[in-house]
């Protein structure tokens, strides 16, 4: 007979993990899918500076190391597991994973949201080093240079303007005519002095991989297929996020851009009615904050909820 966990959590970012040392600690011994991306984001951060009480920061993969120990210290197992699809609808729920069935009463989705990329070898290598997705996480520490943004909707306006708090100048690439941004946002980055405008320009290379920082930007035209060299000392990538959701598609709201619809911070609903026992966190429910923080917290609550679930029903 298949046993009946009380919670799984999936994802171990900073939501999952919260959520698996709150439930942990309310002795329900969580089960935490790692996932295809284990300790989320943060795993991939470099210094961490804003994150309450590291004065000094604290290196992301460190931060995420240390929450999982305080997470296993009171009883939670983590797994290096991928989900293949969930019954949502089923009582107990039911997970199909890679390490077979598992049958829960109830799961906490923390499974955040992965970052757009452009897929460059030359990006990759330098995430970290000078490659950023986010603006708030990352823009302290390009005081003072020349720093590049990728996109043209509202999101890489959103980056460019406020890197232009710390950056001496914000080049906006974007590989179209036109920019698809409101109206509002265009004309606050066009009107900003330190913001200069590119369009129908591509990144082909991202240059400092030997040194491991971001020396500059190989670009081209992609209507004449002349190239250039910009010197810059960051690159931001401001064209979204595709949040980790796709499992849930029909069996829970999910809104335009595929996030996780919540009600009261962590409810899941289906056509607008709760689903029973599921909770969401963090980034794959949060298109506006996407911090560390703010990913704890609701982790935090979603862990408070699936322990009010199981004590009304007697678990």
């Amino acid at each position: 007979m298949t046993e009946i966990r009380d919670t799984v959590i999936l994802g171990s970012g900073c939501a999952g993990l919260t959520a698996a040392i709150y439930t942990a600690r309310a002795g329900l011994k969580p089960l935490v899918l790692e996932g295809h991306e284990p300790g989320g984001q943060l795993s991939i951060t470099t210094t961490v500076e804003n994150f309450p009480g590291w004065p000094d920061g604290i290196q992301g993969p460190e931060l995420i190391e240390n929450m999982k120990k305080q997470a296993q210290r009171f009883g939670a197992t983590l797994e290096m597991a991928h989900l293949h699809s969930v019954e949502l609808g089923a009582h107990p729920i039911k997970l199909h994973s890679s390490m077979g069935e598992i049958h829960t009463r109830t799961l906490i989705v923390a499974s955040g949201a992965s970052a757009r990329w452009l897929g460059l070898p030359s990006e990759q290598a330098l995430i970290g080093h000078g490659v950023s997705s986010c603006a708030t996480c990352d823009g302290f520490f390009f005081r003072g240079k020349e720093i590049a943004v990728v996109g043209g909707g509202d999101s890489a306006m959103e980056e460019a303007l406020f890197l232009t708090r710390f950056a001496t100048k914000v080049t906006l690439l974007h590989r179209r005519a036109q920019f698809r941004a409101s109206k509002i946002m265009l004309e606050r980055a066009v009107a900003h002095p330190n913001i200069e405008l590119r369009t129908n320009t591509i990144v082909d290379e991202v240059l400092g991989v030997d040194e491991k920082e971001v020396k500059g930007l190989k670009l081209r035209d992609v209507k004449t297929g002349e190239t250039d060299t910009l010197a810059i000392s960051g690159l931001f990538l401001g064209i979204g996020h595709e949040p980790n959701a796709k499992f849930f598609a029909g069996q829970m709201d999910l809104d335009d851009e595929g996030y996780i619809k919540t009600t009261n911070n962590v409810f899941t609903t289906n056509h607008g009615e709760i689903v029973p026992g599921v909770f969401a966190c963090g980034d794959v429910q949060d298109r506006r904050y996407r911090q560390a923080i703010t990913a704890a917290g609701s982790g935090c609550m979603a862990a408070l909820e699936a322990e009010k679930y199981l004590e009304e029903r007697g678990h």
